[in-house]
């Protein structure tokens, strides 16, 4: 799965997750869905193949990019900053995510996670954002697990795509959409339109990118 150069020792820690391809790691304010507004610590972990054609984040695409990090160095840089942590990507479950959820929970750390659920879900989590992707649909078992459904919304479409998620996932899951950013002018008013006749969905927006934050 990682290509990049390493030893045997390196491969097989990666492999049981005691490594990962760590893009970048930094302290800001969550910018999207139910936490928006609080301050939290973000682990971007490298490797994605979902291939969504808007990501904001491509470059975290391939994890050949990025160097694989010992998850005690990841959670001794985490717990410096904050008892809030959110991993995301990339696709953070293209990984084993229990040696970095058991390390972080160790610590008195709160673990969220950001995902589209297209691989096996793996580790223990306090939050599970479930962000569905239609070139890579969920596995059945984040439907159970999530916390908080938030669908992008790239057109009027993607409303309907929502509803059938939706009616998935467990009663007090939280139900967002977000409009791609991109397109943020064209796809409001269907959002607002759409959440005002279906007052169980709510608003996100990607508040960080207005006040010009990480």
């Amino acid at each position: 799965m990682y290509l990049c150069t390493m030893d045997d020792h390196q491969s097989a820690l990666v492999e049981a997750g005691q490594m990962l391809p760590l893009m970048e790691a930094f302290y800001t304010i969550q910018g999207e869905g139910a936490h928006t507004g609080r301050a939290a610590y973000f682990i971007r972990v490298g490797g994605c193949d979902v291939g969504c054609h808007w990501c904001d984040v491509k470059e975290s695409w391939n994890a050949d990019l990025h160097p694989p990090t010992r998850v005690e160095d990841i959670v001794d840089g985490a717990a410096e900053y904050s008892k809030t942590i959110v991993v995301t990507g990339g696709e953070p479950f293209m990984w084993n995510m229990v040696p970095l959820t058991d390390a972080l929970h160790a610590k008195g750390i709160s673990i969220h996670v950001e995902t589209s659920g297209a691989y096996p879900l793996s580790g223990s989590w306090d939050w599970v954002c479930l962000s569905p992707k239609k070139t890579m649909p969920p596995k059945d078992e984040f439907y159970a697990a999530a916390n908080e459904l938030k669908v992008i919304v790239y057109n009027k479409h993607d409303l309907k795509w929502a509803e059938e998620h939706a009616a998935k996932v467990n009663d007090s899951c939280l139900l967002y959409l977000q409009p791609e950013w991109s397109r943020r002018d064209e796809v409001m008013p269907l959002i607002t339109e759409f959440v005002m006749k279906n007052p169980r969905w709510q608003v996100s927006l990607q508040t960080h990118k207005y006040l010009g934050i990480p």
